[in-house]
């Protein structure tokens, strides 16, 4: 379900390592795909080169660039653009994956969450097209990877139908993280009137009348929940040590409920009090990078920066936008609004946390993966120009 792990020994030298809170101008050891030592001076790197024996070292010169973890992205939807870029216009589903994927060690994300909905069943949302989806993700990832795949699966709770098919996900280990959303109008995204008929027409390309019956129906099937079926979904899913979410709450209440069916992160909150009230419950609030790089939410809710500079924001995601991840963390930086090393544990260390990864990804130290990133900044935007993954590059870029 990873990475394949590359054998041999490799050398990172002259870099800025990014380390769990400090900098440091060190080197990095990676053996057999594992983080071996991070050295701080000419001594040290001088002491483990003759300790490897005369065994082949790779080496790759930093030239001053950041060495970062790999990101680590919980919540990205943008695979179902690349599915369907129109409405209307699908493309194959392995086609469609595989190039998304060679996309993501552009971008930093060495281990990514591909988030995919099962839900209004439209697009890549509907019950063929997802469990087609899910399918290939869960097979590729046997045999090969670019990154680290995994599958992040959002349940519409109103989407009566799809109860069993999220329960034999769990049951058979086909899914990573699971998260409980609840589209229907008048609520959390859509408060306001008009506002979901307004994002299915445009985004489904649906007319007037097709979005009236699909609001009917919704409204219909979420009066029929049985929330104790889904606690119980949950007690399951835990069994299974997959991770649980909720998604755009927006009250105290809410949260509440959340915390009942045992989550850990909560997505996007729609106000500070239930971003604040989350953080305060000892949950991972979750805000979307794209949200951060523009200033504000795209559908006028809580701006991301607010949350972080509160206290109340631990994790960030690419949410739609893969390049946005890496661009949020320099721009916090850069900007002053926390050091380095902080804005990095939002896209690293901290989702790792959440979804129970710790141990292995999510920040540079011995015994962990060789999930790293080196990054450079042009112009004041940062430019990844290595991606290696379980000690083995697989990406990188130079400029004339």
């Amino acid at each position: 379900m990873t990475a394949q792990t590359h054998n041999g020994r490799m050398l990172i030298r002259n870099g800025i390592v990014v380390l769990e809170d400090q900098l440091a101008s060190a080197a990095i050891a990676v053996k057999d795909g594992i983080i071996d030592a991070v050295l701080i001076d000419e001594a040290s790197i001088q002491q483990y080169e003759q300790s490897c024996g005369g065994e082949p070292l790779t080496p790759i010169n930093a030239a001053g660039r950041y060495i970062l973890p790999g990101l680590i992205d919980i919540h990205n939807d943008a695979i179902e653009k690349e599915v369907q870029p129109r409405p209307n216009t699908l493309f194959p589903l392995t086609m469609s994956f595989l190039e998304f994927e060679r996309k993501m060690p552009h971008h930093g994300i060495t281990t990514m969450y591909h988030s995919l909905s099962l839900g209004v069943g439209l697009s890549l949302r509907g019950d063929h097209l997802l469990t087609g989806m899910v399918d290939v993700i869960h097979n590729y990832r046997k045999t090969r990877s670019v990154i680290r795949n995994r599958i992040h699966l959002r349940y519409e709770v109103s989407y009566l139908a799809g109860f069993p098919i999220v329960e034999r996900y769990i049951k058979e280990g086909m899914i990573d993280y699971l998260s409980f959303m609840d589209h229907s109008p008048g609520q959390g995204q859509y408060r306001a009137p008009g506002s979901f008929e307004r994002y299915v027409m445009k985004n489904q390309g649906v007319g007037v009348e097709e979005v009236q019956v699909i609001v009917e129906e919704l409204l219909m099937r979420r009066n029929q929940i049985d929330w104790e079926n889904l606690r119980e979904l949950s007690r399951l899913a835990g069994q299974q040590g997959i991770r649980l979410a909720s998604h755009d709450d927006d009250s105290v209440e809410q949260v509440e409920r959340s915390r009942g069916f045992g989550i850990s992160v909560t997505e996007f909150p729609i106000n500070m009090e239930t971003a604040k009230h989350a953080a305060k419950s000892g949950l991972f609030v979750c805000v979307g990078a794209p949200n951060l790089v523009r200033g504000g939410s795209h559908d006028h809710n809580l701006r991301a920066l607010d949350v972080i500079l509160e206290e109340a924001g631990s994790i960030i995601c690419s949410d739609y936008h893969p390049s946005s991840m890496l661009t949020a963390i320099f721009m916090l930086a850069d900007q002053g609004m926390m050091d380095l090393p902080g804005a990095v544990r939002l896209g690293t260390l901290y989702p790792a946390q959440a979804l129970g990864i710790a141990d292995r990804y999510g920040a540079i130290a011995p015994g962990k993966a060789a999930d790293l990133i080196l990054v450079e900044q042009y112009q004041g935007h940062p430019w990844v120009t290595h991606t290696i993954v379980g000690g083995k590059t697989v990406y990188t870029a130079d400029a004339h």
